[in-house]
Parts: C-alpha cells; structure tokens; sequence
C-alpha cells in the first residue's frame, strides 16, 4: 500500500483532504462543555402530607416507598429527607441507566405501593422527576430604585419569563427564590365569632362564589323547528379583584342584611408564599435558578437562557435590570479557550523541535502537515461518536499533538538518513526507509492504542470520563499511522531534495557535532553496561521498589478543584430563628463582600428562606459573583473562600459557610465532600444526632476537614396541642371540624384560583398575623358546634412544650444524617475522606460511613485504578507478544517501563498535584511514551539479530542508529505537553495535573530509559537462554 501511495502523491493528497473537510464539517456540530454527561442518573419522588410533621411524614410516606424501590435495575443508592409536610426522596443509578427506563422503573413500583399511603397523599399527588442536584445559572431581576417589592418582581418575572424559558431546550427546572401574587385574605377571630362563623365556613363560601361556571346557551340543541340563533349564557363566576373578594357574602342574617368576606377578614393582592424572598447587594430582588435537564449540553443551553432574558427584559418596566450572580458556563468556554491556546502552543514548539533536530524546512514541513490533517480527522470521530469538545476531548488533543507526529518523524528522519548515508534520491530513499520501519510504525500505534484500550471498558462516571480519553487519542493514533503510511510517504518523495555534499550552516554543524558527541557517549554507556546486563534487573527492582513508596505518598482526589470565579454560601441559624434575625445575617455579609472586600468582589444574591439543606426562616443561601482571576491575581476563589469562612468563625451570625460550586456539573451542590453516617443498629435519632455531632467536632479538630456541617435530624421546639375528644364530642364537635379549622388558621390553605393579568393566581385563606404569634392565640379561636354555639379551644384542649425533628433522614431505609464538608486548604479531598473514614471505624460496628456524589465517584475511581493500571500493562504486552512473535521482546520494553513511572510520580509529588483522574490518564500515556521508545531500539536490534548480526554489536548499532529518533519523538512530546504543566488562569489545575507528570516521566526516560532498554533486553535473551540450557541439562540426564 505504502509503495503505491509514493508514486501517487495526488490520490494521497485526495484521501488526506477529504478526512479535512470531514472533520471539518464534524468541528462545526460538535458541542461545547466542561465535561461529558458524567453524573449518574438521578430520580426524584416527591409527595405531601399536609399537617403532618417530619416524623410521621418518615413512617407513614417515606418508609413506605422505601420499603418498594426493590430490584431496581443499576441502582448504587437511595437517600431520602422526611421534614414537615413533605417527603423527599432521591435514587441515583450507574450512569449506564437511561434516565427515561430509570424513571419508569420507579413509577412502576411507586404504583405497587401507592394503596398503602395515607389517602391525602396520593390525593395531592406524588411526583416522580429525573433530577440534577447542581445549579446551572442563578439570575434575577433587581429594583434599582426600590420602587418594586420583591412580590412585584416575582409576579413580572412569571409572567413575562418563567414559561418562556421553561419551555427552552436543555432547562430541566426553573426554581424561583421569591414568590408570585397571590389573593390573601386574612382572618380576623373576633369577628368570625361575631357573626358565628368558623375558617371552613368561609373556605366554603370562597370555593362556591369564585369558581368557573359553564351554563349552556339558548338555542343549542336539539332546539325548536325553525329556531335562527344560538346565543351563549353566561353568569357571574370566577373573580378577579380584591373588592370581588371582600363581597362574597358569608351568610345572610333574619333581617335581610348580609355578611361579607370583608367584614370578617383582610383582603389583598399579595404573595403567594412568605418563605423565600431575596436581596441583591441590599436590593429588592427575585431570582430564578436554571438546573439543566438530563444530557443536556450547558453551554448551549446557557447562551439560549441568556438570549432569551435578554429579549424579554426589553419589555420590563423602568428601574428593573437582570443580573446573573452565579453561572458556571463562562468557565466552561474560558476553559475550552485556554486549552486551544495550549493546543497551539503545544504544535509551535513541536514544530521547533522537529526543525532543530531536521534542520530542513522541507523536513519540517511534512510532520507539520499532519497535525492539522490528523486534529480535523479526529474531530470528524467525535462527532460521528457523538462527544463534545470538552476539557477530556480537548486534553487528549494536546497529548496527541506529541504524539501524533511520532509517526511522521519516524518516517522523515530514517528517510533523510537513508539520502544521507548511501546517496540516494528521495524516491529511492522513501522506498527503501517505507520497508524497514513499516512494521515498527505499526507497533508503536498499536502498542499506543492498546496503552488506552482499557479505559474504555472502565465503569461508571469515572469511566465515562476515561472514554473520553480513550477515543480520542486511539482515533489520532490510528489517523496518524494512516497519514504516515499512505501521505508522509509520498510528501518525502515529492518534497525532499538530497542533501549530500551541502554545507550546512553554523547552528546546525554544532548541533550536529554535539548530538555525535552525545550519541558516541551513548553508545559507550551502553556498551559498558551490557557487559553486566542482570545488575540491571537489580536496579529495575530497586526502582519498583521506591516507585511504590512514592505512589503510596501522593495524595488522591477525583478531579482539581478549579477557581470558577464564583462562590456559595449556605447560612444555617438555630432552629428557631426568624426571616429577620437571618436577613441580620446575609446584610453581614453583603458588608463584607462589597464593603470590606470590594476587590475581590462584585456582588451576591441571597434567597432568604432557602438552602441546599431545606427551607425555613434560618436558612439561606448567597450566590457570589467574583472579579475575574486576572484582577485578583494573588486571591484565588479558595483563599477568599476560606478567609471570609475565618471572619464568620465566631457563630456570632449563626453557621456561616463560603463553598466552591462543585467540581463536576451534576455530582454534588457545592465542592467538597458528602457522606452519611447511618444508623445500622437502630440506636435512634437522638444518639445520632449527638454521635453525628461528636464526629463533626472530631473531623474540625484533625486539620485535615474544614466546614463540616449535618444536614437533617435537627430538633426544634414543638408545642404539642392537646385535643381531649371526649369533651370535644361532648361539646358537639369532631376532630375533623377542629383539625381542619386549625390547618386553615395556622398552616394556611389553598382555596382555588383567580384570574390576574390572564394567569390563574392562588387564592389563600390563613390567621391574620396578630392572631398567630404566641400561645396565648390560640384560645382566641372559636369552633361552632352542632347547635350553632362557639366554643373557644380551651374548653376542649390543653397545651404542652416539648421536641422534634424538624427533618429525618434516611439511607437505604436506614436513619441517617447527611454530612458536608471541604479539604482543609492545602489538603487533598483524597486526605479527607481518608480521615472522615478512620474517625467512623473508631464509632464501632453501629455506625456505618457510605459516601455519595462527587465523593462515590473518587471513591470508585479509586478502586478501578489498580485494575486499569495491571490490564493496560497486560494489554500492551499481549499486543507485542502477537506483533513480534515473541515473548521476550515485550518482557524487555515493559521492564523499562518503571523508571519513567518513577519520574512522573516524583514530579507529581514534589509540586504538590494528586493523584486523581487526570494524573491517571497521564500515568498511562507515560507507560505508552516509554513502551514507544523501547520499541524503537528492541525491533531495530531485534531484526539485526535475526538477520545473522552478532547480538552485542546488533543491540549497539540499534541504540545508536535510533537516538536521535527517540530523542526528537520525545522532545517533541516533553515540548508538547510542557504548555499543560506551565498553565496558569483558568482551567489551570486540570491542566498541571494532567502535564506535571508526564513532563517527569518523560525526563526519566530520556535520561535514564534509553540506557536501560538495550540492557534490559539482553539480559532478558541471556536469562531465556539459560533457562533453555537448564532446561536441555534436565532433559538429558
């Protein structure tokens, strides 16, 4: 094939140009993201059971369902939150699981158990959603001259956005911190018992004066003969104004007049719900925060949210703008720019390097070619596979960038020494060079794919990011063998020009007269160290050895936190605080952002009333926008996080917490760890909770854990109304009149709906205020009996002061309590949960630790990792046992595989990285770059020797003539990834970890591997010979 490719350059040219306007084509419909689609599948099942508290809400809805989500396919594991009124639970599958069958299969045994829930449950019906735990983007709508309240903007935000971008592709969620209007009416005791009236008479009267009617028409059929029209009836029905309201008549008394709503209650148009309301930098605000909807690609969907807000606020009133205070895509496509300038910088040095070594333009020229006709064939791949340009795709671009012109360089090289040493034309020349390293470029690419092979078989989210890898740089290697095969050829045959008898110029006679020098060491080094090859095996010992107590010695995490130039806060006051008492809190801490920290940052959106641990008037979030990195270049995201953790140390404003957004989209809420410490022995909620507590206090005092805090399982005060039914039935009352009465009052309830600006708005009937606040309230409520008299509520009921749990937790079924927290600054999350471990296993058998988001999958990475690293060594091996036709050849090239492992864990561990997914990926291109350059020498020496060359000289000449190939493939390579280990900005951490080192295991091997290697393989001929020799001794005797 390659022989005709070389006397056809055009039809070589043809093939190589149609690959680019394929890839080309393929570029342009790739999308772009962080990551791949790595979170695992997750589904939601929501339900409510009004009145009831977290504790009955956990026996009677949440250990129901539990108790049915049995033999779910790919299931890893459940957790669930049981709080007032509300149960929640969560199931995560394997990544493999398509969303849809997973949310089927929990329908399906949601069904089977839905005749065992309490009636008002399934009544207001249970919820089964697929679900994402992270935050895409955080906007809002702010009143810049404070003329709009928060209520005025969450009505403006419904309705002329929510449905709009709701119905935008890739939003999964629209969660809005703030609240719609809403009709509240508002009641007053002391006039309901004025006129004998009771909350359920007015939620009746409501419910049948406001409603929809239809009442037919006149003439409809069938009508009279000879009828001429038809004419639609209508009558008084839905209301939509608040004096519609106060005029709906309670009841009618003996003389004629009538009770009005107005007459017992307060009418007005206002929020739909008091729980959340929100601050932007001391302002009125509402917010809306987009989660992405599962497989959905984040940058496109980001830029659809922002043009769509973007043509919508043309309509908004004067004084509201829209701001975004939290939005993780900008970082995506910073990244994605910061890698394609590494992209570049990684094929000017290599073409550098190839010139220095060539010191031929025309030479130089060929390998150039390739890269962008192997990068535009690769993305063609990608998007016939379906991926994205993303930081994996885009790192294992730059690798192969290095790699991908090994073939050329090969080729070009062997060629030009050819025209060299014996004077011939580059035709000749191409023809003969084609014939000696055909075989070997074959194996350096097969034994390339092979190093990457078995990671695309790996599990998981961790495997899916591996894929990743895998694809993409197997496809680079392939396209570049096909290059070097069939256009690198016939470019040396038509490009080249003999350069026999020129004078080269000054730098490069020096160069070349160095490189001779070095090269004549070379070889004396060699041949003085295979005049005792076995020591060798000695020292690769020896290097195993050190090898493992340096591994041993890094620390592990998933992947690197990077500075997104945004923060969380999560605020938690006691249970019992108030909306006031927590807004204290966040305008503490707009001060210190935009006050006492103003360079750093640039503003924060609070929710007041809600946080990624639950709602209620102690909790809150705050969304932080921070300057770019390049305007605070000594502040990165973690130190500001840690420094303004430090001023909120002191409890004085509650627990207050500044989070990093999680490394992953979809694995977790915010950076850091996540755990449960479960109940296996039934100990109950109090002595977890104060066991939890102790292990929290615990891991804050180690150093090694910082931010710790329990979610759930929380204790607050509780008055417990106790209604004695005897007197109430003696009274003439039942406790379903007094229940339902009580829900209205103090819970509030939903009547039905109005019409307001043509959306249907809730109509909602509670205790006015004054009538609510303290215990005493309670006896100025009166229930009418079955004769029409009003009976306060202490003649049948007496109250008592105790605890509950505002929220139970469950894990697998089992009482739990869910624990956050962050690697203390400069400790690896790896360090952490290592310590989070050892500080369980001293808690006995009763107590058991199972991680979840991010940390499940570090935690499986971990374990897949010695697999990956035994099957891919296994892999290599077995391809060159099958290309060479031996087993002693790759025996030889994977015993020099240490030493340059060696290097790249020194490196690693003397800057400080870890040991995480990108290191790994490194670790296995490392194992492939010393693999390559053993092969070069082996097969050189391997093919003398079989030729009938003596074997010393054979292993010599093979190490001399293969030198500077090998050095030329490996500083193209070290220069290749050398832009990786020197980033900085954005992206920077991902980057360091992945060329940290494979810079230090290249080094190694360029110092040290290429004199091993010829040692290495002759020691391993000698041992196979004597082992043969023993062997013929036994058979004689």
């Amino acid at each position: 094939m390659t022989q005709f490719f070389i006397h056809r350059p055009v039809f070589a040219w043809v093939l190589a140009i149609t690959l680019m306007i394929a890839g080309a084509f393929g570029l342009k419909s790739l999308a772009i993201s962080q990551y791949p689609d790595v979170a695992p599948t997750s589904v939601s099942i929501s339900a409510t059971y009004s009145g009831a508290s977290g504790q009955i809400v956990a026996d009677s809805v949440t250990a129901v369902i539990e108790d049915g989500m049995t033999n779910l396919d790919g299931l890893l594991y459940m957790t669930s939150t049981s709080s007032e009124a509300s149960s929640s639970i969560s199931l995560t599958f394997d990544s493999s699981v398509d969303p849809d069958i997973a949310q089927v299969q929990v329908q399906n045994k949601l069904q089977l158990v839905e005749g065992s829930l309490p009636s008002s449950v399934t009544s207001s019906g249970i919820s089964v959603t697929r679900s994402d735990s992270s935050m895409l983007l955080v906007g809002g709508l702010v009143s810049t001259d404070g003329k709009y309240s928060d209520v005025d903007l969450g009505n403006i935000f419904s309705e002329k956005m929510q449905k709009t971008l709701q119905r935008l592709e890739g939003v999964g969620d629209i969660t809005l911190f703030g609240s719609e209007y809403a009709m509240r009416i508002w009641l007053d005791p002391n006039s309901l018992y004025k006129y004998s009236l009771t909350p359920s008479d007015v939620s009746d009267a409501i419910s049948a004066q406001n409603t929809n009617v239809t009442v037919g028409s006149l003439g409809a059929i069938p009508s009279v003969k000879g009828q001429q029209n038809k004419i639609l009836l209508k009558t008084r029905s839905q209301l939509s104004s608040v004096d519609d309201f106060r005029n709906i008549i309670l009841t009618t008394n003996d003389d004629g007049s009538s009770v009005f709503l107005g007459d017992v209650a307060r009418v007005e148009l206002g929020n739909e719900s008091y729980t959340v309301f929100s601050t932007y930098n001391g302002k009125n605000a509402v917010g809306f925060g987009v989660n992405l909807s599962t497989g959905a690609n984040a940058v496109e969907t980001s830029e659809r949210v922002h043009s769509t807000v973007s043509t919508l606020a043309k309509s908004l009133p004067e004084g509201v703008d829209v701001i975004y205070s939290y939005d993780t895509t900008p970082f995506i496509v910073d990244s994605i720019t910061q890698i394609v300038e590494t992209l570049i910088e990684a094929i000017i040095l290599v073409f550098i390097v190839i010139l220095v070594f060539l010191q031929n333009w025309r030479a130089t020229l060929i390998p150039t070619l390739v890269v962008p006709i192997v990068l535009l064939g690769t993305f063609g791949i990608l998007a016939v596979t379906g991926y994205s340009l993303n930081t994996l795709t885009m790192f294992a671009l730059v690798l192969a960038i290095g790699l991908l012109v090994d073939d050329a360089i090969v080729v070009v090289e062997n060629v030009e020494r050819i025209m060299e040493e014996e004077n011939l034309s580059p035709m000749a020349a191409t023809e003969k060079s084609m014939k000696e390293i055909s075989s070997a470029l074959v194996g350096i690419v097969i034994v390339l794919s092979s190093v990457f092979l078995p990671m695309a078989f790996m599990s998981g989210s961790t495997g899916i990011i591996y894929r990743q890898f895998s694809i993409t740089i197997i496809s680079a290697m392939v396209l570049s063998l096909f290059v070097a095969l069939i256009l690198t050829p016939a470019m040396c045959a038509s490009l080249l020009k003999p350069t026999h008898g020129r004078t080269k110029l000054w730098p490069a006679r020096k160069f070349n007269a160095g490189f001779d020098n070095l090269n004549t060491r070379y070889t004396g080094a060699v041949d003085k160290l295979l005049k005792r090859p076995f020591r060798m095996l000695v020292v690769v010992i020896g290097i195993g050895a050190v090898m493992t107590l340096v591994y041993e010695r890094l620390p592990t995490s998933f992947v690197p936190t990077e500075d997104q130039s945004i923060l969380m806060a999560v605020v938690t006051l006691p249970d019992n605080a108030t909306q006031a008492q927590t807004l204290t809190t966040i305008n503490a801490m707009q001060d210190y952002l935009l006050k006492e920290n103003s360079e750093y940052f640039v503003g924060g959106f609070s929710p007041i009333g809600f946080s990624f641990n639950g709602t209620g008037q102690n909790n809150a979030m705050m969304f932080i926008k921070l300057k770019e990195l390049d305007e605070r270049p000594n502040m990165s995201a973690a130190q500001l996080a840690e420094k303004a953790n430090q001023a909120f140390s002191n409890g004085r404003y509650g627990q207050v917490l500044f989070l990093q957004p999680p490394a992953i989209h979809g694995l977790g809420s915010s950076n850091g760890f996540e755990m449960y410490l479960i109940d296996r022995a039934g100990s109950g909620l109090a002595a977890l909770h104060e066991t939890a507590t102790q292990l929290a206090e615990d891991a804050q005092e180690s150093g090694l854990v910082t931010g710790i805090r329990g979610y759930e399982n929380s204790t607050s005060t509780q008055l417990t109304m106790d209604i004695d039914s005897q007197k109430a039935e003696a009274s003439g009352l039942t406790l379903s009149e007094i229940n339902s009465n009580l829900s209205i009052i103090f819970a509030g309830s939903y009547v039905n709906d109005f019409t307001l600006n043509s959306k249907q708005r809730d109509v909602r009937l509670m205790g006015d205020q004054e009538y609510r606040m303290q215990p005493g309230d309670i006896n100025s409520w009166y229930m009418r009996n079955s004769s029409g008299e009003m009976v306060p509520m202490a003649a049948f009921s007496t109250q008592t002061w105790g605890k509950t749990y505002t929220s139970i937790s469950h894990y697998g079924g089992d009482n739990a309590i869910n624990l956050q927290g962050s690697a203390a600054l400069g400790i690896s999350s790896g360090e952490a949960m290592a310590e989070m471990e050892r500080l369980v296993a001293e808690l006995g058998g009763d107590y058991e630790l199972a991680w979840t988001g991010l940390s499940y999958q570090e935690q499986i990475a971990g374990n897949q990792e010695l697999i990956l690293y035994i099957l891919s060594a296994v892999v290599v091996f077995l391809a060159l046992a099958a290309l060479y036709e031996s087993w002693t050849v790759p025996l030889s090239v994977m015993l020099a595989v240490p030493v340059s492992l060696l290097g790249a864990f020194l490196a690693t561990w003397y800057f400080g990285q870890s040991n995480d997914v990108y290191f790994k990926v490194g670790m296995l291109t490392t194992i492939g770059l010393a693999a390559r350059n053993a092969i070069l020498i082996v097969e050189f020496a391997e093919s003398m020797r079989r030729e009938g060359h003596e074997l010393v000289g054979a292993i010599i000449t093979a190490s001399k003539m293969r030198l500077r190939p090998i050095l030329m493939t490996t500083f193209a390579f070290a220069f290749g990834v050398l832009p990786l280990a020197t980033a900085d900005g954005t992206g920077a951490n991902a980057q360091n970890s992945i060329g940290t080192g494979m810079l230090g295991g290249i080094i190694f091997s360029a110092i040290f591997g290429i004199l091993m290697v010829p040692v290495l393989y002759l020691a391993v001929l000698k041992a196979v010979a004597i082992t043969k020799q023993l062997g013929n001794k036994e058979t004689t005797k």
